[in-house]
C-alpha cells in the first residue's frame, strides 16, 4: 500500500475552512478548536478487501449537534469518494456477503450491491427495527426491538387512570445508566427473507422474557449474529431480572437452531461475562470474550474458543496477564486470533495461535506475540485483508482506528508480519499541523509498597523547564479503566497543556495494562494504596524544578472524583484547588442508589449493614470534610444513575456550609457523561476559569 493518503473531499474541506476562520490567530489547542475537530470511525471492509467505508462527524455548536458524512476509500487507488451526506442518515454498514450489503437510512433498512449502490428497501420489518442482520445465504433476516412484558406504569396497572404519572416497582433493576425501566425488554427477532421482503411475521425467539438483547446499556449489534451457513443465530443475554440482574454479571451466549426451534446454553456453567461472539472465517470455531466470576465487571477477560459441536473449548489467552479488549479471527489461518490488550499505559495488538486438543488429549500452549509497539493507543480493529502476490506468497493488513494525547482517531494500516503502521484517513491533519503538539513523556516513580508506579506526563507546547508551570494531577474513572494514549473531547490533555499546565497522569492501582494483580488489588481499597499511588505522582514531578508547588490543583471524574473528595480530605496542603465529575462523595448513601449492584458489592467487599469494613469508614470521603479546607468545583449530570445527583449536593452542601469556596456545575440532561456540544463546551470554560481563579 502507497506510503500516504492525500484526498480532500467535502468532510476535511469543511473542517479546514472552519477551523481557519475560528482559530486562524491561535498556535494551540484551544475548547473551541477542539471542538472542530472531525471524530472519525470505521463502518466496514468491503467483501473483495479492496474498499474501507468509515464515517466521519463533526460537531456542529451552534447546532448542537453534529453532521455526518460517510466515505468509501479505495485502498489501491488511495482514493476516497462520498457516498452519503449528513442528509441522507445513512449509518450500519455491513457486509452480508460477496456480492450483498446492508445499510440504514432514515429508519428503514435497505439490502444493496457490494458497493453499496442499487439499494432495495427491505419490506415487511417494523418501524421500531434495530441491529438488523441478513444471512450470507440471503435466507433470512434478524432484528431487534422493544416488547413490552411487565407493567411498571400506572395505566398499565388501571386501565382507568390513563393519564397518571407514575411507576411501580416491586424489584431492583428499576432504573439503568440514565434510563427508568418501564416494563420493555429489547428482543431478538428472525424471519424468512424473500428477495427484499420480508415473508411471514417475525419470530421473537427470546419467548417473551424478561431479558435483554443487546444488553443494557452499551451493548449494540455484536451481541447477535448469524452463523456463517445461516442456519442458526447466537446472541447474547443475561437471563435475569430484577434483583437478581441488579447484582450479577453472568450473561451468556446462546445458540438458536432455525431448523428445529431450540435454543442452547453454550457458555453455561461460565459465570461472569460472556459477550461478542465471532465465528472463524470456516465456521469451524465459535470464540467470545469471557470473565470468569461472576459480580465482577472488571474480572480478567479472556478469549474462549469452542470447537462448534464438540466438546472442545479452552480460553486461549488464559496465561496472559493481562485482559482482553476485543477480537477477530485472522483469515490466513483457522487456529490463528488477534487481539487488543493494555499494556504499559498503551493500546497494542496482538496474535495468539492456537490448537484445539482432541478430547482428555492436554493442549499445547498457545503462542502470544506482541504486533505492535509505541506511544499510542490500538483502540479497534477493523478487519484484516489478504493479498497474495504473483509468487502466491500471502500477506496480511489488519485495519485500525489509532490515537494518542495529541491526536484524535484516524484510521490506520498494520501490516501483521512486523507491525509497521501507515496512516489512511488524514481528516484532521490540516488542524493538527497549524498547532504546536505537547510533549508526552512516561515517567517511573517507586511507589509507597517499593512497586513501580508509571506515569504519564504531558507538557505544555513550547515548554521551557527554567519557568514554574502550574500542575493538574489527573486522576482516572473506572476504578478499573485504562490510563493509556487516549483522545477525549471533554478530559483533554492536550488542552489542558495547550492552556499552560503540566498534567501528571499515574496509572495508579486498579488500571490495566500492569499485570492482573496490579489491575485487581483496586477493589475493596479504594481510599488505600491507590491514592497513595496519586501522591506519589504529584510528590515525585514536584521535585522537578519547573512546577510551581504553589499552584497545583487534583481533577478527575467518576472514580477520579471519588478521588478528589478523598485526596480533599488527606492531601496535607498540597493542592490549591479540586475539580470532581460524578464522584462518589459517600459511600454508604451510593451505595444505597446506584443501580449496578454488582459492582458495588464487589467493590465495596459486601453492603454496610452486615459486615464493617474500610470502604464504609477509613476510606468513605464524607468522614474528612472537617479537614476541608481547599476551593472546589463539582459537576453533577442529573440523569447520572451509576453516581446519583445526591453525591454531588451532598458534597456542595459540605463545602457551602463549611465557607470553602466552592461551586456546582448542575447538567440536568446529561448522565454519567457529557455529551451535547454546547454543554462540553460550558463544561470546558468553567473548567478553566475556575483553576484561573483558584491557582493565582
Amino acid at each position: 500500500m502507497k506510503s500516504s493518503l492525500k484526498f480532500l473531499f467535502a468532510v476535511v474541506l469543511f473542517i479546514t475552512i472552519y477551523s481557519s476562520f475560528t482559530s486562524s490567530a491561535q498556535d494551540v489547542m484551544s475548547a473551541d478548536r477542539l471542538w472542530t475537530l472531525g471524530r472519525v470511525g470505521a463502518e466496514c471492509i468491503s467483501a473483495d478487501g479492496k474498499s474501507l467505508v468509515f464515517g466521519v462527524s463533526i460537531p456542529d455548536v451552534s447546532e448542537n449537534k453534529s453532521k455526518r458524512f460517510v466515505s468509501s476509500l479505495n485502498l489501491e487507488t488511495q482514493k476516497a469518494m462520498v457516498i452519503s451526506k449528513s442528509e441522507d442518515k445513512k449509518s450500519d454498514f455491513k457486509v452480508v456477503n460477496a456480492t450483498t450489503t446492508l445499510f440504514k437510512q432514515k429508519g428503514s433498512w435497505y439490502l444493496a450491491d457490494a458497493n453499496f449502490m442499487n439499494e432495495k428497501k427491505i419490506m415487511g420489518l417494523p418501524e421500531e427495527a434495530d441491529n438488523v442482520k441478513v444471512s450470507a445465504d440471503l435466507k433470512n433476516i434478524l432484528f431487534t426491538k422493544e416488547v413490552k412484558v411487565e407493567k411498571i406504569t400506572g395505566a398499565d396497572n388501571y386501565k382507568d387512570l390513563q393519564k397518571s404519572n407514575v411507576k411501580i416497582y416491586n424489584s431492583l433493576n428499576y432504573r439503568h445508566w440514565d434510563e427508568y425501566e418501564d416494563g420493555s425488554y429489547s428482543h431478538v427477532f428472525v424471519a424468512p427473507l424473500n428477495g427484499d421482503v420480508v415473508e411471514t411475521n417475525a419470530k421473537d425467539i427470546m419467548l417473551g422474557q424478561k431479558f435483554d438483547c443487546p444488553q443494557k446499556p452499551h451493548g449494540g449489534s455484536e451481541d447477535v449474529i448469524f452463523s456463517p451457513d445461516g442456519k442458526a443465530v447466537i446472541y447474547v443475554t443475561k437471563a435475569k431480572s430484577g434483583t437478581a440482574y441488579a447484582i450479577s454479571t453472568n450473561t451468556d451466549i446462546f445458540w438458536y437452531d432455525l431448523a428445529t426451534a431450540t435454543l442452547k446454553n453454550v457458555s453455561e456453567g461460565m459465570m461472569g461475562y460472556d459477550v461478542a461472539p465471532q465465528f472463524s472465517n470456516d465456521g469451524k470455531y465459535l470464540a467470545w470474550l469471557s470473565m470468569k466470576r461472576d459480580g465482577f465487571e472488571a474480572d480478567k477477560n479472556n478469549i474462549h474458543v469452542w470447537e462448534v459441536g464438540t466438546t472442545n473449548s479452552t480460553d486461549v489467552t488464559a496465561n496472559f496477564d493481562e485482559s482482553t479488549n476485543g477480537f477477530l479471527f485472522s483469515k490466513n489461518s483457522a487456529n490463528k486470533i488477534y487481539f487488543t490488550a493494555y499494556t504499559d499505559g498503551t493500546e497494542q495488538i496482538y496474535s495468539v495461535d492456537f490448537g484445539m486438543p482432541a478430547p482428555n488429549i492436554r493442549l499445547k500452549q498457545p503462542t502470544i506475540q506482541q504486533i505492535t509497539k509505541g506511544d499510542f493507543d490500538v483502540n479497534g480493529m477493523v478487519g484484516e485483508i489478504v493479498s497474495v502476490d504473483a509468487k502466491k506468497v500471502s500477506s496480511s493488513i489488519m485495519i485500525v482506528s489509532r490515537t494518542d494525547m495529541n491526536h484524535a482517531v484516524e484510521l490506520y494500516s498494520v501490516n501483521l508480519s512486523d507491525g509497521s503502521m501507515q496512516q489512511l484517513t488524514h481528516v484532521n491533519d490540516a488542524i493538527y499541523a497549524s498547532l504546536k503538539l505537547s510533549k508526552v513523556e512516561r515517567k517511573w516513580f517507586t511507589a509507597t509498597d517499593g512497586k513501580k508506579l508509571m506515569t504519564w506526563v504531558i507538557y505544555p507546547p513550547d515548554f521551557d523547564a527554567k519557568k514554574k508551570y502550574p500542575t493538574l494531577l489527573y486522576c482516572q474513572g473506572g476504578p478499573q479503566s485504562a490510563l493509556s494514549q487516549f483522545y477525549s473531547f471533554r478530559w483533554n490533555f492536550q488542552l489542558m497543556a495547550a492552556e499552560g499546565y503540566i498534567v501528571v497522569a499515574p496509572n495508579r492501582r486498579g488500571m490495566p495494562g500492569h499485570g492482573t494483580a496490579w489491575n485487581e488489588q483496586i477493589s475493596g481499597d479504594w481510599g488505600g494504596q491507590s491514592i497513595q499511588d496519586y501522591l506519589t505522582a504529584i510528590d515525585s514531578v514536584s521535585k522537578e524544578s519547573y512546577v510551581d508547588v504553589n499552584r497545583r490543583a487534583a481533577v478527575g471524574a467518576s472514580y477520579g472524583g471519588y478521588s478528589v473528595f478523598m485526596l480533599a480530605g488527606v492531601h496535607n496542603n498540597r493542592f490549591k484547588s479540586f475539580i470532581a465529575h460524578d464522584g462518589v462523595f459517600d459511600t454508604k448513601s451510593w451505595y444505597g442508589t446506584t443501580e449496578e449492584m454488582w459492582f458495588a458489592n464487589y467493590d465495596m467487599k459486601g453492603d454496610y449493614w452486615s459486615v464493617p469494613n474500610l470502604s464504609y469508614t477509613k476510606f468513605n470521603p464524607s468522614e474528612y470534610v472537617t479537614k476541608w479546607n481547599t476551593p472546589i468545583l463539582i459537576y453533577q449530570g442529573g440523569k447520572d444513575y451509576r453516581t446519583p445527583e445526591g453525591q454531588a449536593q451532598e458534597a456542595f452542601q459540605a463545602a457551602q456550609l463549611r465557607s470553602i469556596q466552592s461551586r456546582l456545575v448542575y447538567l440536568p440532561e446529561e448522565n454519567h457523561w457529557v455529551m451535547s456540544a454546547q454543554n462540553a463546551l460550558v463544561w470546558q470554560r468553567e473548567f478553566f476559569g475556575w483553576l484561573s481563579e483558584t491557582l493565582k
